[in-house]
């Protein structure tokens, strides 16, 4: 287990416990800390590079250009030379299509539960946090953010990558906007952007962790209705949230916090 894991163990124990039973959030806050040492730098980058070379073959994709759905179907309509009133109609009924496939994103959001599945780890202000890796768009480092008027403080603004422009989430305000006081939101230092599957929204992330192979026995899943939808469950051994990429997707795109009263 890498120090970054082990060191938000606590954190995710405590922070988790009071999500899950609805207590009220507990006034102390941990100390934020996640400085590497400096002998272990160039270590700690070789691990990095070669976690983001694994992450980006298992995705199939190319370590330097991340591509998205949207950037696939604007090659193709340019291949097609489509007229500007078709790309429109195109992009009306795309939207259309999700809006109304709830049902198919439910069953997509289920692929992972029928056996092992990789997830991808990652630490944020103190926390540690997975995300199936069949749902992670791809990786990027993080780049100069523009901010927007009449966002969420969660809104950390939007970057432009290869002419597409992301929506980045400042993660650490969005899971746990009460305990993300000054002193933590002046120790951030992301580093990465985690695009969430084919959508335009990425989570920031300090460090990555490592991709790990999961069992269901090894998830604590959360089947009934929840006030959680974006939790799919808890990784047991390590304590940390495991997200519904789907879920918090919409949750985004409807602009609301995770206590959803936003």
């Amino acid at each position: 287990m890498s120090k970054p894991l082990a060191a938000s163990t606590k954190v995710m124990k405590n922070y988790l416990s009071e999500l899950l039973t609805d207590k009220a959030p507990m006034e102390d806050n941990p100390r934020h800390d996640l400085l590497e040492k400096n002998d272990s730098k160039s270590t700690e980058s070789k691990r990095l590079e070669d976690l983001l070379k694994n992450v980006n073959a298992e995705l199939n994709i190319k370590e330097t250009s991340i591509t998205t759905t949207k950037s696939i179907n604007k090659e193709i309509e340019n291949k097609e030379i489509l007229t500007n009133e078709r790309i429109f109609e195109q992009e009306q009924n795309t939207l259309a299509t999700q809006k109304s496939s709830d049902s198919l994103i439910s069953k997509k959001a289920k692929a992972y539960r029928k056996g092992d599945f990789q997830a991808l780890f990652f630490n944020v202000g103190g926390l540690t946090i997975a995300v199936p890796l069949v749902e992670l768009g791809g990786i990027h480092q993080i780049e100069k953010t523009t901010a927007l008027m009449g966002k969420p403080e969660w809104y950390k603004g939007v970057m432009l990558h290869r002419d597409e422009k992301i929506n980045v989430v400042d993660t650490a305000l969005w899971v746990m906007p009460e305990k993300c006081d000054e002193e933590m939101k002046n120790s951030l230092s992301y580093q990465y952007v985690i695009m969430l599957e084919n959508s335009a929204w990425g989570l920031t992330a300090e460090n990555l962790v490592d991709t790990v192979i999961l069992k269901q026995d090894e998830v604590k899943w959360l089947d009934s209705p929840s006030k959680r939808p974006w939790l799919a469950g808890l990784v047991k051994d390590k304590m940390c949230a495991l997200l519904d990429v789907n879920s918090l997707i919409q949750l985004l795109n409807d602009g609301s916090g995770i206590h959803q009263d936003d």
